[in-house]
């Protein structure tokens, strides 16, 4: 029997309306929910209201300032990192144009016979404090208010039977908070999304059974379809799909295809470990360490520029800085206790070639004036070092392609530009040296 599509499109239609009904219905009654949920934690105020920064300044600005100038030696709370804990600043400090002058420029206020600023000077072991003169009063304003906004406790949720205790901060909190309150922006994403995919499979699944039980029931005499139960017309609408050569061709050729693509995508990734991200025994850094203050890398890796490994930093070059700053440090203890333990640091290996490839640092670093980023990646960037290149043998001869020799002022490589002169204009390639040669890397 044909089925026509025109009448498939019409029929389903209806069906189809319904439930984007029904779709619409549930996110709209769970965005009140969650909205509801919200005004309750602020305790009826305006959104606006709840997250107005104190003091005046922007402290959402406050906060990315705050973490790239001044958190390194710095705890929003009372705690002592490098300098003193900065909760509760305002209410020491004399004013607040005398905190801009100390901020821009601490030294200066010190030199000038400031007492208060002595005696902060004095009582911190005499450790200058950086200057920042680019800071605005807006940007200085914007991070005291995110200092007084972290400062300040959490808002508690609605307990059986009591009243709401609310931030004492009011406008200057970070917005109200509730735990055990309405669902998330987040859950109520994921649970609308799954609403929406389970209805509209249940639909397409509906509708499929429906069309090919009408065509396959018989009519009766009069021209009406002869009745029969949803099982009857379940089983045999899917047995006549199942017995379609042409569908049944298509299934199989489709599963075949995706069992060979799973199979060949698995082949490729043995022994890769690219995005290999493991926890190492102290929280290092790089972007703090190689981005925000620039140190060499080289400073730390110090065979990277003459033998073939870079070298792991030994606990001594750590303590060149640490010995002085930010000694009071969970993570900076650590090295201390491994020193006085007489026990390395057991760093986790990120960057690892299988025994049967030779690689030396050396040669590519010092000789060949390749950057760490070049097989690293950003490192400069990282929080948490990770494998960004696939380091596999087609990466690494890709590379040996694309780059060119640096033969300038360099004697050794003359016979060898005249020779490929002869044969190409193109410039001398690492590929043209030797760089394919199986030898090279492999011994």
């Amino acid at each position: 029997m044909l089925i026509n599509s025109k009448n498939i499109v019409h029929k389903m239609s209806p069906f189809y309306k319904l439930c984007v009904a029904i779709v619409l219905s549930l996110t709209l009654l769970v965005s009140n929910t969650s909205v509801k949920a919200q005004d309750a934690a602020a305790g009826g105020a305006p959104a606006a209201a709840a997250a107005a920064p104190a003091g005046g300044g922007d402290a959402e600005k406050g906060k990315t300032l705050f973490t790239n100038n001044c958190a390194q030696c710095h705890a929003v709370t009372a705690e002592k990192v490098v300098g003193p804990g900065l909760k509760g600043i305002e209410e020491r400090a004399p004013s607040k144009d005398w905190l801009h002058k100390w901020i821009r420029n601490s030294s200066a206020v010190i030199a000038s016979g400031d007492a208060y600023a002595n005696q902060v000077f004095n009582a911190n072991g005499k450790v200058q404090m950086s200057s920042f003169p680019n800071l605005t009063d807006a940007d200085i304003d914007g991070i005291l208010a995110y200092i007084d906004q972290a400062g300040k406790p959490a808002v508690v949720g609605t307990v059986a039977g009591g009243d709401n205790t609310k931030n004492a901060g009011g406008a200057g909190g970070s917005g109200a908070s509730v735990s055990g309150g309405g669902p998330s922006e987040l859950f109520t994403f994921v649970l609308v999304a799954l609403l929406i995919v389970m209805l509209l499979v249940l639909g397409v699944l509906l509708a499929i059974v429906t069309i090919l039980s009408k065509a396959v029931t018989p009519s009766t005499a009069d021209g009406t379809l002869a009745a029969s139960s949803f099982g009857q017309r379940l089983k045999t609408g899917l047995s006549d799909a199942f017995n379609n050569p042409t569908l049944r061709s298509i299934v199989i050729w489709l599963f075949l295809l995706v069992v060979t693509k799973a199979t060949i995508d698995g082949a490729y990734s043995v022994g890769v470990q690219q995005g290999y991200a493991p926890k190492q025994p102290i929280a290092y850094s790089h972007k703090l360490h190689a981005g925000q203050y620039k140190i060499d890398c080289n400073y730390c890796h110090t065979g990277a520029q003459k033998g073939k490994s870079a070298t792991i930093p030994s606990a001594n070059i750590c303590m060149n800085c640490h010995g002085v700053i930010k000694k009071e440090s969970p993570e900076i203890q650590k090295i201390y206790t491994a020193i006085e333990k007489n026990q390395p640091i057991e760093w986790v290996r990120v960057h690892n070639l299988p025994d049967l490839a030779y690689f030396n640092h050396a040669q590519h670093v010092n000789v060949g004036n390749v950057a760490c980023q070049t097989c690293h990646g950003e490192i400069e960037k990282m929080e948490v070092v990770e494998q960004r290149s696939s380091l596999t043998m087609g990466w690494c001869i890709d590379c040996h392609r694309r780059t060119e020799v640096n033969t300038k002022d360099n004697a050794y490589y003359d016979k060898l530009v005249a020779l490929h002169k002869k044969e190409s204009k193109d410039a001398l390639k690492v590929a043209n040296i030797g760089g394919l040669e199986c030898s090279k890397c492999h011994y």
